[in-house]
């Protein structure tokens, strides 16, 4: 095993054009006590790494090395890691580590574990060859599944599960998704596969046609009222402007779920207009590890269509800036090694 390794760091946040990523050299951590050593295949683009390279997230730490969906195998164990064998193809996810003794961790809540830490965020992430992650917080997957198509499920796809269950859509409901990115089209489909009539509302052209294509009901501009009264909504784009047009849009008794970790400042709301007849607007906060593995086994049952928009590792600033443009379709994944 080489005894250093590329990687990228967010060295200086601010705007892409301001190039905030540098490629290094770091050494190969070592895997401590209960973690393994995962040689990186590839690792999925999340606009939250955006929004820290950028600076809306503030950077926990000097040159953070983003990157929080990883597929790779393990090459090596630390101490009392027994769980996930050498040559075990695993996912690291977002959620790197919690307490395991607050109160939100005991009734099953550790998502909001207030000691939790984040991969890519907290601790080095998957924007380099080889990544540390506990084996208690790893998702074991499979072998015979492409790289490419497992690594957006470890993010967009788990928070988009969540958000869809904390948007609490009836059976055969109607739900609104604004914002049509990685999480947005593997949520979707999910929701559509339950029988729920799905209306995209997304600026971009091409994701509205890519959301015809996986079968939506209908797909309009973000700022647009949807054909029919939604018993439900999602919004992945993170801006606070769309909060109060989907709400509007929301029919009696509706819930608005925001999914993303930034939002933009949400403008005045007029509660005759916007939250009266029982509308409710609820935030998502991360995942918790029994999401993760409830829609990792639903995704690799009947395995979703993830339209991946690939990149060489030696590009990764260029991805982040092309996410920031929006000119990703589906989700962007470095392609990290073979």
């Amino acid at each position: 095993m080489a005894e250093t390794m590329t990687a990228w760091v967010v060295r200086r946040p601010g705007p892409m054009h301001g190039e905030p990523l540098e490629r290094v050299r770091l050494p190969v951590p070592a895997p401590a006590p209960g973690e393994v050593l995962v040689k990186v295949e590839v690792c999925a683009v999340c606009r939250t790494d955006l929004h820290l390279a950028e600076g809306d997230l503030p950077p926990k730490r000097p040159d953070t090395v983003p990157g929080h969906e990883v597929v790779g195998r393990v090459v090596a164990q630390g101490a009392g890691a027994e769980r996930v064998p050498i040559g075990a193809r695993v996912g690291v996810a977002w959620l790197h580590s919690t307490c395991g003794e607050c109160r939100y961790c005991l009734r099953g809540s550790e998502n909001l574990c207030p000691n939790a830490a984040y991969t890519g965020w907290d601790v080095n992430g998957g924007y380099a060859e080889y990544v540390t992650a506990l084996e208690d917080y790893v998702y074991e997957l499979p072998g015979d599944m492409p790289a490419e198509q497992l690594a957006p499920l470890l993010c967009a796809g788990i928070i988009g599960y969540r958000a869809l269950a904390r948007a609490g859509l009836p059976p055969g409901g109607r739900l609104g998704v604004y914002g049509f990115g990685a999480s947005a089209h593997l949520v979707a489909q999910v929701a559509i596969a339950q029988g729920a009539a799905v209306h995209v509302l997304t600026r971009s052209r091409q994701a509205r046609r890519l959301a015809l294509e996986l079968g939506a009901a209908s797909a309009g501009e973000a700022y647009d009222p949807p054909p029919e009264p939604l018993d439900a909504a999602i919004l992945f784009a993170p801006v606070g402007d769309l909060v109060p047009v989907a709400l509007k849009a929301l029919d009696k008794g509706g819930t608005l779920a925001v999914a993303g970790i930034h939002l933009t400042d949400i403008p005045s709301l007029n509660y005759e207009e916007h939250l009266f007849y029982e509308r409710t607007l609820r935030s998502v906060t991360a995942n918790t590890r029994e999401d993760g593995r409830a829609f990792l086994k639903l995704a690799t049952r009947e395995p979703l269509s993830v339209t991946t928009a690939p990149y060489d590792f030696a590009d990764a600033d260029r991805a982040l800036t092309d996410l920031a443009a929006d000119r990703v379709t589906g989700a962007a994944v470095l392609r990290v090694s073979g």
